[in-house]
């Protein structure tokens, strides 16, 4: 396959989507602290500006269909809030789903077989493809579930789908066995035009004149089209067989936040059903406040999480790493 020449600072966000000190009253009502570690986070409701512990979140959210908790994938802040409201979430409605964006849906089997204690760990973690931070991140969450006897479902697309849709354009699903599209949701490339404007912002302005830039982009968006509808499929099918269970959702923030993506595809997919976006939101060390009114609208609920660290100071090194990464993409064939 021919290199890309696709600018690095494009191929670094491509690969990224592949997909609190006592404040004045005015600008932090609750008086809310910044996040002293990694681990920690500050839940807040955005409209009233109101802290809210983890019981008090799951208190709130009983009665909702779909609890959809975005991440920076990575971040302990994240996991461990979403551990945390995975068991207040239980006790509130033990009827649950653990839905997982982190397994794509072609490995549910392997996935099936570990819940089911007919494989090991390890064994799981190369049949079913987990990601490489799995025992970090998301052991916590599936062992939670397998103690409890709950589904957990992989909700992605099939990797290799992904990546060829992304390169090859949309056209490429026609080229998969009919098994494999059958397990795909019906219109795959669903859109709203929020979600392709924002994709668009996130990848700049200054790429749009490429022609080049502009036709992997495209299929990029579509890949990402393909990722958010597949979710919103497999939730909803998840719903059917389980019938009045809660679904809790893991997803990158990309996916959720704005209630746009997987949301919004969900929505339009069920209206009926009443969904909840729970948000990350990175407080600064340089900012005394919580970063509150510029990111109200990210959620139906914020947290907010310390910064991760730069993984690059030297910007050669960085374009090295990317690189690597991209080329190491490549080398797998779209047949």
């Amino acid at each position: 396959m021919m290199k890309s020449h696709v600018p690095l600072p494009l191929l670094s966000i491509l690969l990224v989507l592949n997909g609190c000190s006592v404040m004045p009253a005015a600008n932090n009502p609750d008086n809310l602290t910044r996040p002293q570690t990694q681990y920690e986070a500050r839940i807040v409701a955005p409209e009233s500006g109101t802290a809210l512990t983890v019981e008090q979140l799951a208190q709130r959210l009983a009665d909702t269909d779909v609890v959809i908790v975005g991440e920076y994938h990575g971040h302990h802040g994240s996991h461990l809030l979403q551990s945390r409201l995975q068991t207040a979430l239980y006790d509130q409605r033990p009827r649950q789903i653990l839905s997982m964006e982190q397994f794509n849906l072609d490995r549910q089997p392997a996935l099936d077989q570990y819940l089911e204690g007919a494989t090991g760990e390890t064994e799981m973690l190369e049949d079913a493809g987990a990601w490489d931070n799995y025992r970090a991140s998301y052991r916590p969450l599936v062992e939670f579930a397998r103690q409890k006897n709950l589904p957990v479902i992989a909700a992605n697309a099939p990797a290799d789908v992904v990546r060829c849709v992304g390169r090859k354009g949309p056209e490429y699903l026609d080229r998969i066995s009919d098994t494999l599209r059958q397990t795909l949701p019906d219109d795959p490339f669903l859109d709203t035009p929020a979600y392709r404007e924002k994709f668009t912002e996130a990848l700049g302005a200054s790429h749009r004149g490429d022609s080049t830039v502009s036709e992997r982009m495209e299929n990029t968006y579509k890949a990402q089209l393909l990722r958010d509808n597949t979710m919103a499929a497999r939730i909803l099918e998840a719903r059917a067989s389980y019938p009045g269970h809660q679904v809790l959702h893991l997803t990158g923030t990309f996916h959720s936040e704005d209630g746009l993506g997987t949301v919004a595809l969900l929505k339009r997919r069920a209206p009926e059903l009443s969904v909840a976006v729970i948000s990350p939101v990175i407080w600064p060390a340089s900012d005394p406040n919580p970063p509150l009114e510029q990111n109200r609208e990210k959620g139906d609920f914020l947290y907010f999480i310390q910064p991760l660290p730069d993984e690059f100071k030297d910007p050669e090194r960085e374009r090295e790493a990317m690189t690597a990464r991209f080329q190491r993409s490549a080398n797998d064939l779209c047949d």
